[in-house]
C-alpha cells in the first residue's frame, strides 16, 4: 500500500524493498551481504539533507538503497527510454534519514546528488564483510534562496504522494504535477493513466485530485496539485498525433476535450491559470501559441536529460536558417536545445510574449526531478503566489546547470520599457553567472540575434564555484527584446546552459517586426499541418489551424 500523505514531511514507506526490480532482489548481491549505512548532511550547516542516491556494482548493475529509519523514507526510480537502452536513469530519493543497502563484497560507485545548487559527490566504496556507516557531506556552491530566487518545474509526471519526498531530495521549491490527462482528440480528461505510455504501474496507483489549493510540505515547498495535460495522440481512435499542452493551476476541472482548444483555454485563463507549451515540435504546437494564447516555453524540456542524449526526431520541422548542430540524420542534444531557442525567438519576434520555463516529464522520462528547472525571483519571502505570479510575470531564469542573475537598467527579467519616440535609448546590461564548472561563453541577444559575448572571466567564489561578473550597454531605437544566454562545457563534451526570461523595449505603437525566414518557418508549419489534418478533424477544430495561418500571414506583412 502507499503511504499517507504528508504536506508537511514525506512519510516512511513499508515494504519498499518489495518494489525493488526482482533482478536486483534475486541478485546473489544479497548472499553474505554486508550492510552499508550511510547519513548525508550539509556541509556548513552539519544537518542532514535529502538527496538522490545511485549505487553501481563494478559490473555495471543498478542497486537501490532503502530508509534505514522508520521516520525516513526512500523511493527508488528506474526508467529508460526505449529506442536507446544507453539512456537509463537508476537512483534512489533519500530523505533526511540514514539510508542502508545490503551489499555484497566488493567495489561500487556511489554517487550523491542533490538538485543544482551543490556540488555532486562519486566516490568508490570497499565492501567488506563485516557492516559499515560512512557520513557523506555534501557542498553547498550557491544558495538562490539567500537571494530571493526560488526553483520549479512545470512538467512533472511523478505522483502527488510522492513529491515530499522527491521534492525535498532535489531541493526543488515548487512542482505541478499532472492531475488530469487524455490522450484523445475530443476525450475529456480524467485520472487514469494511459495506456501508451512506458512507464509501467505505479506503486502509488492513480493520479488523485486534492483540489485547488497549494500543498504546502514545508515553509519553502509547495506543490501545486491541480493541472491538466492535453496530450493528443489519437482522432476518433485512430493514431494521429496532434501534441500537447498543460493547463497549470486552475481552479475546475475540465469536462471537455481539445480540440478545439479557444473555449477551455479561456475557461483556464479566466480561473488564473497559465498555458505550458510542453514541446515546440509537436504537430499542433505553432497554432496553439496564437489561438490558445500559450503563456510558457520550455526552453528546457522532457528530452533533456541526465543520461545521454536520446531524441534525434523533429529535424523536418526546424529551418535552414537555423543552422542547428546535427549527427547522424538527428539532432545532437545541443542542436535540439538551439532548435527550441531558435523557435522561441521566431515567435517573441512576432510579438507574442511567451515566458520561458523548463520541465522533464520525470515520472515516465529517464530524467531526476527538476534536472531542468526554472528559477523565479520572489524577494525576501517566498510565497506560492507570489511564485506563481513571477512565473508568469517572467521575473525567472532556465537553468540546466549554471546560474544567471542579469539586469537590464537595473530591471529583473521580465521587465518592459515603454519609449515614447525612435531616438536612440541607452540599456545598460548587467550580468552575473555563477556555476559548478567554468563557463564557456556569455551572449548577450537583440530579438534572437547575439548582439554581445563578453569573455567570460570565471573568478573562483569563496565556495569554490567560478564566477563571471560583466556590463555592457545597448542602443535601440525600435521595439526590442533583449535576453542573456551562459553555456558551461562538460567533461564529457556536452553543454548546460541558463537563459533569461526577456526584457521587452516598446517604442511608441510600433509592433516588433520578425525576419522574413522566421515568419516563413511558422507558417510553413501550420500550413503542412492543415493539409495533414483535412478530412481527420472536425471543421470547428481545423478552423483553428486556418485562423492561426491567417494571423501568422498578417504578421509576415511587417517582416523584414
Amino acid at each position: 500500500m502507499p503511504p499517507k500523505d504528508s504536506t508537511s514531511d514525506a512519510r516512511p514507506f513499508p515494504g519498499l524493498r518489495r518494489l525493488l526490480p526482482t533482478i536486483v532482489l534475486a541478485s546473489p548481491l544479497f548472499a553474505d551481504a554486508a550492510l552499508f549505512t550511510g547519513a548525508i548532511v550539509d556541509a556548513d550547516t552539519r544537518a542532514p539533507v535529502a538527496a538522490r542516491v545511485y549505487v553501481q556494482a563494478e559490473d555495471g548493475e543498478w542497486l537501490f538503497v532503502e530508509t534505514a529509519s522508520p521516520e525516513g523514507s526512500a523511493l527508488p526510480y528506474k526508467e529508460q527510454w526505449v529506442p536507446m537502452s544507453g539512456s537509463t536513469e537508476r537512483h534512489t530519493t533519500v530523505s533526511a534519514h540514514p539510508f542502508q543497502i545490503d551489499l555484497k563484497p566488493g567495489r561500487y560507485t556511489l554517487t550523491i546528488e542533490r538538485g543544482k545548487e551543490y556540488f555532486p559527490l562519486s566516490q568508490t566504496i570497499t565492501v567488506g564483510n563485516t557492516a559499515q556507516k560512512q557520513t557523506f557531506t555534501l557542498k553547498r556552491w550557491i544558495n538562490l534562496a539567500a537571494g530571493g530566487w526560488y526553483s520549479g518545474e512545470t512538467h512533472v509526471h511523478r505522483r502527488i504522494q510522492e513529491l515530499p519526498n522527491v521534492m525535498l531530495a532535489e531541493d526543488l521549491n515548487v512542482a505541478f504535477p499532472v492531475t488530469f490527462w487524455t490522450i484523445s482528440a475530443y476525450a475529456a480528461p480524467d485520472l487514469k493513466p494511459s495506456t501508451l505510455r512506458r512507464q509501467g504501474p505505479s506503486p502509488f496507483g492513480d493520479r488523485e485530485d486534492r483540489g485547488a489549493m497549494p500543498i504546502q510540505i514545508d515553509d519553502t515547498h509547495v506543490i501545486f496539485p491541480r493541472n491538466t495535460e492535453y496530450e493528443i495522440f489519437t482522432v476518433d481512435g485512430r493514431r494521429h498525433t496532434q501534441g500537447a499542452v498543460f493547463i497549470l493551476n486552475h481552479k475546475t476541472a475540465f469536462q471537455e476535450g481539445m480540440p478545439p482548444v479557444k473555449k477551455i483555454t479561456r475557461q483556464a485563463h479566466h480561473e488564473g491559470a497559465l498555458l505550458d507549451l510542453d514541446k515546440h515540435s509537436w504537430p499542433w504546437s505553432m497554432m496553439l501559441v496564437p489561438i490558445a494564447k500559450v503563456d510558457l516555453y520550455e526552453l528546457s524540456n522532457n528530452s533533456v536529460w541526465r543520461t545521454q542524449f536520446g531524441f534525434r526526431g523533429a529535424s523536418t520541422r526546424s529551418a535552414d536558417y537555423m543552422n542547428l548542430e546535427k549527427r547522424d540524420k538527428g539532432f545532437t542534444e545541443w542542436g535540439w536545445l538551439n532548435f527550441g531557442f531558435e523557435n522561441y525567438y521566431a515567435l517573441l519576434n512576432c510579438g507574442f510574449k511567451l515566458m520561458p520555463t523548463a520541465g522533464t516529464a520525470s515520472g515516465v522520462h529517464p530524467v531526476p526531478l527538476g534536472h531542468s528547472r526554472v528559477y523565479v525571483h520572489v524577494g525576501e519571502k517566498f510565497t506560492p503566489d507570489a511564485w506563481f505570479d513571477g512565473l508568469g510575470k517572467g521575473r525567472s531564469f532556465v537553468t540546466t546547470g549554471p546560474m544567471l542573475f542579469a539586469k537590464v537598467n537595473n530591471k529583473l527579467p521580465g521587465e518592459v520599457f515603454k519609449q515614447s519616440g525612435t531616438d536612440e535609448a541607452t540599456f545598460d546590461v548587467s550580468i552575473e553567472s555563477v556555476s559548478e564548472r567554468p563557463i564557456q561563453r556569455i551572449e548577450i541577444l537583440v530579438n534572437g540575434r547575439v548582439v554581445a559575448s563578453p569573455e567570460p572571466t570565471n573568478a573562483e567564489s569563496g565556495d569554490g564555484a567560478f564566477v563571471t561578473r560583466t556590463n555592457t550597454s545597448l542602443s535601440l531605437s525600435e521595439t526590442s527584446w533583449i535576453a542573456v544566454r551562459s553555456v558551461q562545457a562538460m567533461p564529457d563534451g556536452r553543454k548546460r546552459f541558463a537563459h533569461t526570461a526577456p526584457w521587452h523595449v516598446e517604442v511608441g505603437n510600433q509592433p516588433i517586426r520578425p525576419r522574413k525566414e522566421e515568419i516563413n518557418f511558422l507558417i510553413r508549419r501550420v500550413a503542412d499541418e492543415i493539409k495533414r489534418n483535412e478530412g481527420v478533424l472536425k471543421e470547428d477544430a481545423l478552423a483553428e489551424f486556418h485562423e492561426a495561418l491567417r494571423i501568422y500571414q498578417a504578421i509576415a506583412k511587417r517582416a523584414r
